[in-house]
């Protein structure tokens, strides 16, 4: 492991954001489709709302805001999601209506099973199947 002489105080991934059109339509995808539970719905500023979901029991959660000015939607976020049944998850999914790849890819070796899944606004996201 590389030592450093810079100390930080981060001890773990808290919120990662991410634009959506619709923050209701967005809840309705990620509660009711996901499964996910809802951390936050705070309004701010002027009618705005600071959203957040998780995972249940997840520590990291999920803001879904609106974008910024000039800000696309529909982006690949380079988040994955952990999977303890990638196949059940990925039949789930497809049953449920989700944009979801057609098959699991199965790489092989060291390379976990693993698929792409968009969310109401394009948002592409990663599930892979832990040990």
């Amino acid at each position: 492991m590389t030592e450093t002489t810079t100390e930080t105080r981060i001890s773990q991934i808290g919120t990662v954001i991410v634009p959506v059109s619709d923050q209701d339509r967005a809840l309705e995808f990620y509660l009711g489709t996901l499964g996910f539970e809802q951390r936050a719905d705070i309004p701010f500023g002027r009618g705005d709302r600071w959203v957040e979901v998780a995972p249940p029991g997840a520590a990291s959660t999920i803001a879904l805001v609106p974008p910024q000015q000039g800000e696309p939607i529909g982006i690949d976020t380079h988040v994955a999601f952990t999977s303890e049944d990638i196949d059940a998850d990925h039949a789930h999914l497809r049953a449920r209506g989700v944009d979801a790849d057609e098959a699991v890819m199965r790489m092989g070796g060291p390379v976990p099973p693993m698929f792409f899944f968009r969310d109401a606004d394009g948002n592409r996201f990663l599930i892979v199947q832990r040990g």
